[in-house]
């Protein structure tokens, strides 16, 4: 009996996948130093944001994540239903999300990649690669949701029209390139160069930086700002990245120009959460029968 009571109390998929959603949220807004972002040391170039607020808005999303896993497994396909099913519960979740943040916005980009995410790895659990997983995630995408709001006149939209540039969505729809050429490459690199977790997943977030069009940055800051912080994140890797004495003086130095404008690469960080995330997918798929 207790062998089977073992067995029930295994959670399911939708529930691992939640669970690896959330704690990528909890691990990019605990990761330090960042540049101008919330994390342990402090607010960053935020008044309204603190690390305890980011750490309760990622603990509430996790039935929203588990709900869209959850959809996926149940619908089975990419399609019209799914995604328009994926619209409704994302909507709902950053209702819950306003809820307990008291209507500050911590993780409305976040909810968007990383909910396309879980879906698309409920859909590919046979075989989650990183790459499949972002190609079914923007596969998701690309497909209208009728019940959308249409809000030309928000931070992001404004950004794009103004800048030429990609937002969020886009970003989804062509696979997340940030994430799986940027993201995940420097992440493995600089772990196999002995950086250590930490400094590798700030690595990560830095060569993230290099490359996006954050509007996140974009609207506090402009394009002069936006160039700021690539250029910046790119010093930091060419001084050796973030375990180097080098690295350290460049990453304080781009910290300083961010605080100066007062922007903060949100884009980045939600970017980073989803490389995490598809950084650990790899022990979710089901071992071969017979295996140990």
């Amino acid at each position: 009996m207790s062998a089977l009571i073992a067995r029930q109390a295994q959670p399911t998929l939708a529930e691992r996948l939640a669970d690896l959603a959330v704690q990528a949220l909890i691990d990019e807004a605990d990761l330090s130093p960042k540049p101008g972002l919330v994390d342990r040391r402090g607010n960053g170039a935020h008044d309204d944001l603190h690390l305890g607020l980011m750490h309760a808005s990622a603990h509430a999303l996790w039935p929203t994540f588990k709900a869209m896993a959850e959809a996926a497994q149940q619908l089975g396909e990419v399609g019209q239903p799914l995604r328009e099913t994926l619209g409704q519960l994302g909507r709902d979740g950053e209702a819950d999300m306003l809820r307990v943040t008291h209507g500050v916005n911590t993780h409305r980009g976040a909810i968007w990649a990383l909910g396309l995410l879980s879906a698309a790895a409920a859909l590919e659990a046979d075989a989650p690669d990183a790459r499949g997983v972002a190609a079914t995630a923007a596969a998701l995408a690309r497909l209208s949701d009728p019940a959308a709001p249409h809000n030309p006149h928000s931070h992001g939209a404004q950004v794009c029209r103004t800048y030429g540039v990609l937002g969020a969505r886009e970003q989804a729809q062509h696979g997340f390139p940030a994430v799986i050429e940027q993201g995940l490459p420097q992440l493995l690199v600089s772990r196999r160069g002995g950086a250590g977790e930490q400094n590798a997943r700030l690595d990560a977030l830095l060569a993230i930086m290099t490359e996006l069009s954050d509007t996140c940055v974009l609207h506090r800051a402009g394009l002069d700002g936006l160039t700021r912080m690539q250029q910046g994140a790119r010093a930091v890797l060419a001084a050796g990245g973030c375990a180097s004495l080098a690295g350290r003086r460049q990453l304080r130095a781009l910290e300083g120009e961010m605080l100066s404008l007062r922007a903060s690469p949100g884009g980045a960080a939600d970017l980073l959460a989803a490389t995490l995330f598809l950084d650990r997918l790899a022990p979710f798929a089901p071992a071969p029968t017979g295996s140990n």
